[in-house]
């Protein structure tokens, strides 16, 4: 997703996202939703978090830290 859009969802939900990278925004946008704030954490490619709007990105991007 990109960053103009994850910015579009942010402030759907009252997230400030000046100064923040891509991944600290969806993290607070996960903490609103009521979420685990765990974008980009997941060890191993394990999610326990299948209805996650950021899951796919997630997972793609913590293969490729670890």
């Amino acid at each position: 997703m990109k960053m103009q859009e994850v910015r579009k969802i942010a402030k759907e939900w009252g997230v400030k996202t000046s100064r923040m990278s891509k991944a600290e925004i969806i993290r607070q946008i996960q903490r609103s939703e009521g979420n685990f704030p765990c974008f980009g954490t997941a060890v191993a490619g394990a999610c326990d978090q299948p209805g996650c709007l950021w899951r796919e990105e997630c997972l793609g991007g913590s293969k490729k830290k670890g």
